[in-house]
């Protein structure tokens, strides 16, 4: 009996982090072993905001193909493709596109909220307001069962089930509508405080150095109220607690926590502890990126036989798309 498939995607919008180390690629290490997984890099989404300076997204994409592989994933029992690779994507993209209502992209609730945030691009497109729909391709293109994502982010998925829904009461049952499998994202605070993320410059990358990662944490900031060595503080208000609690034993975390509310132990101490564990996470991805970093024509390899396999699982599917809009003597 077949697995059941699953469909997650990255974009290569940047180096990436330890966000999204224990956001997506630990569990999509685990999640390996028990489905049948289809794993991308998104770079045409990436040019939803990063449309109007290319320059380095060969380079990011190089980044997130070497980090994937360094974090545990394994061509041989995951697919690991370029969305770009896979031109599929763009035709059920457009075909969609024919028959998704406007207004169902214009309620998707970041379109409007990322268009205030950013204040430095124009994300007055149709790319960025299409991002949901090309989303929706990449999912149903590959009859995925199951989306990995946070209770926040069912929302999102919603719109690719409706879409789904759509297309089949059009032309008949050709899409699965998919469902979220609900992963416990932990929240990842950034060295200001605020949630980790290139747009604020606050991340600590997978590609750091030992020195960089030290000197990050060194000067993150901590509970407000201990000014002074002598002063209690609570952890719950320091972003370096919420880091312990991702990366440091049950016993360290109450040994920091109890050592912040007493005065017993200081912020650099607090802080030496969790630049242990830190590296000891990414001690073992660096040698392994330096491994693939090396290996340019293993990289081009593994992604050449993933996107091959992910295209014939795409054109499968975009056969029976065109039959069923009659779309099949038109080639």
């Amino acid at each position: 009996m077949s697995k059941p498939r699953v469909l997650s995607g990255i974009q290569p919008s940047g180096k990436l982090h330890i966000g999204n180390l224990v956001g997506a690629l630990q569990n999509w290490v685990r999640l390996q072993e028990q489905y049948e997984c289809y794993y991308f890099i998104a770079d045409w989404h990436a040019l939803t905001s990063q449309y109007a300076d290319t320059s380095a997204l060969k380079e990011w994409v190089k980044d997130v193909v070497v980090n994937c592989l360094a974090s545990g994933l394994d061509p041989d029992k995951a697919t690991i493709f370029q969305q770009s690779h896979v031109l599929e994507h763009a035709e059920l993209h457009v075909l969609l596109s024919m028959i998704t209502p406007l207004g169902w992209l214009e309620r998707v609730p970041t379109y409007k909220e990322k268009q205030e945030q950013v204040a430095d691009k124009d994300l007055h497109t149709y790319g960025f307001l299409g991002y949901p729909l090309l989303q929706s391709a990449d999912i149903l293109i590959y009859r995925a069962q199951y989306v990995p994502v946070g209770v926040d982010q069912v929302p999102h998925l919603e719109i690719t089930r409706e879409i789904g829904r759509r297309f089949n009461n059009f032309y008949g049952e050709v899409f699965p509508e998919p469902d979220a499998l609900l992963t416990k994202f932990p929240k990842v605070p950034g060295t200001d405080g605020r949630k980790m993320s290139k747009t604020y410059n606050n991340c600590i990358y997978l590609s750091d150095s030992p020195q960089e990662v030290e000197h990050k944490v060194k000067t993150m900031m901590t509970d407000p109220q201990r000014i002074k060595r002598t002063d209690k503080g609570d952890p719950e208000l320091s972003p370096v607690y919420q880091l312990h609690k991702i990366f440091s034993t049950k016993e360290e975390q109450e040994e920091v926590a109890e050592g912040c509310r007493t005065a017993g132990i200081g912020c650099i101490d607090c802080k030496k502890i969790l630049i242990k564990n830190l590296l000891k996470v990414l001690e073992p991805i660096w040698e392994k990126r330096t491994y693939y970093l090396e290996k340019p024509d293993l990289l081009e390899d593994i992604i050449s036989a993933g996107s091959g396999k992910a295209g014939k699982t795409a054109s499968e599917t975009m056969s029976q798309v065109r039959k069923a809009m009659n779309l099949d003597g038109l080639r």
